[in-house]
């Protein structure tokens, strides 16, 4: 093989490594800073903020975030919420942020912690509520989503 083949080869393969690493959580963000951004947003629209703890190699938060930006969900979490997704890695980042939360990562992710737009916990996930996101479906998401609204909207001022 020549030396140009092998170069195609190792270019070939670097820019596939690359694109597989891409996914929903922005890997060496500062999470607190993408929440902080996020909370002035939710603030000033007035709806709560959904803070989403996942990683990318993770079937299920791919599952999750494909049904909050195209399935079922997009229009409700497009509507009701601002979200902010932050990646947990292999249980190595962020951790902090997710217990300060009262997600309890071990019991699987994804995980949400949903605030009111002034920034207090109104629900977060503590059984692994949305581990099993490949299993719960489309529809099955919406309906957690939902229901989870209903059932912790913030109290009008």
């Amino acid at each position: 093989m020549s030396y140009v083949h092998r170069f195609l080869i190792s270019l070939a393969l670097a820019c596939a490594a690359a694109h597989a690493a891409v996914g929903p959580y922005a890997e060496g963000v500062d999470a607190r800073a993408a929440i902080t951004q996020a909370q002035a947003q939710a603030r000033q629209a007035k709806l709560p903020l959904l803070v989403v703890f996942g990683a990318n190699w993770c079937g299920d938060c791919k599952v999750l975030d494909l049904a909050m930006t195209q399935g079922t969900s997009a229009a409700l979490m497009a509507r009701d919420f601002r979200v902010v997704k932050v990646d947990v890695g292999r249980f190595d980042r962020n951790v902090d942020i997710a217990a300060g939360f009262e997600v309890p990562l071990k019991k699987g992710i994804p995980a949400v912690a949903m605030l009111s737009a002034e920034g207090q916990l109104l629900y977060a996930t503590r059984a692994g509520e949305l581990a099993d996101a490949r299993r719960m479906g489309d529809a099955g998401i919406h309906d957690f989503f939902q229901r989870t609204l209903a059932n912790h909207r913030p109290k009008a001022p």
